[in-house]
């Protein structure tokens, strides 16, 4: 008896859909790109390394300041290798200096964070539990560098990391949107913020909550058209409550103003409103006391 005839029955046909395919494939294969794509554990380990140094109460005894530092420049320099194949190794190498001397305002900026999560959740019990156990810091961490890095145009890490914050906290923002400082995030999961949206300092987000387009716009010849503004604004000291929805380029919240949970909301609102549901209404809201 053969070889071949000792097979599993159906293995005769597989070996020949190989012969027969296999071939063209691997011609295939060899036509595409030889640039190695950025690797998403160097991306995740990274990131950690920078987290530790941005947000000390995060790393451990055992993770020496050095390495940390090394780690994340190390690591910057081989995701940035991944997606910059046409840059020397001068300009990203200066590409890394520049993005690192932004490292202390990243940190002042995430300890405003933390202290608005702990002045508006009376369920913390410190900073350093904030830091471990919040989603919503963790994901304005990330999209803190994730921004840094796309506000420098480069490509493909932002979105990157954005999805691995999603991934690991529920919470999506897209890395070009404009977060102000001391902003909160609480609870967070089912969170969407937009490419083209701006939230402006102090404000707090509860969970559910989505800063979306109301519609795209085409160019003349069907496509679609990309780079103009198509998520709303929260002015300064907004508050949006659970599963509201707030959708428009044009649609500005103004300043001081809340928005009750499950709102579905279109059109701009004064400043110092609370906007209630379900049908829209407006009220002016005493900035001083309670609604």
């Amino acid at each position: 008896m053969s070889p071949r005839t000792m097979l599993p029955s159906g293995a005769n046909d597989l070996s020949e859909l190989c012969a027969r395919r296999a071939p063209a494939l691997a011609a295939m294969a060899a036509r595409a790109t030889t640039a190695q794509p950025p690797s998403e554990a160097r991306l995740v380990e990274t990131l950690s390394a920078l987290r530790s140094i941005l947000l000390p109460s995060s790393h451990g005894a055992l993770e020496s300041p050095r390495e940390l530092a090394e780690a994340a420049i190390v690591g910057l320099h081989a995701l940035l290798r991944s997606v910059r194949a046409d840059s020397d190794e001068a300009a990203i190498c200066r590409e890394i200096d520049e993005f690192l001397s932004e490292l202390p305002s990243l940190a002042e900026l995430l300890a405003e964070d933390v202290r608005a999560a702990y002045d508006g959740d009376p369920a913390a019990v410190s900073e350093a539990e904030i830091v471990l156990c919040y989603p919503g810091i963790r994901a304005l961490f990330v999209h803190r560098v994730a921004h840094a890095l796309a506000r420098r145009g480069v490509p493909t890490l932002p979105r990157m990391m954005a999805e691995y914050a999603h991934r690991e906290t529920g919470i999506d923002i897209h890395p070009k949107a404009t977060i102000g400082r001391g902003v909160f995030i609480d609870h967070g999961t089912g969170v969407v913020i937009g490419e083209t949206a701006v939230v402006g300092d102090r404000c707090r987000i509860y969970q559910g909550v989505t800063l979306g387009a109301r519609s795209f716009d085409r160019e003349p010849d069907g496509s679609m058209r990309r780079g103009y503004k198509r998520h709303p604004t929260l002015e300064s000291d907004v508050v949006v409550y659970a599963g509201a929805t707030i959708l428009g380029g044009d649609t500005v919240i103004g300043r001081g103003s809340i928005v009750s949970g499950g709102v579905f909301l279109t059109q701009s609102v004064p400043p110092g409103h609370l906007v209630a549901g379900p049908r829209l209404e407006l009220r002016v809201r005493s900035m001083g006391g309670s609604i």
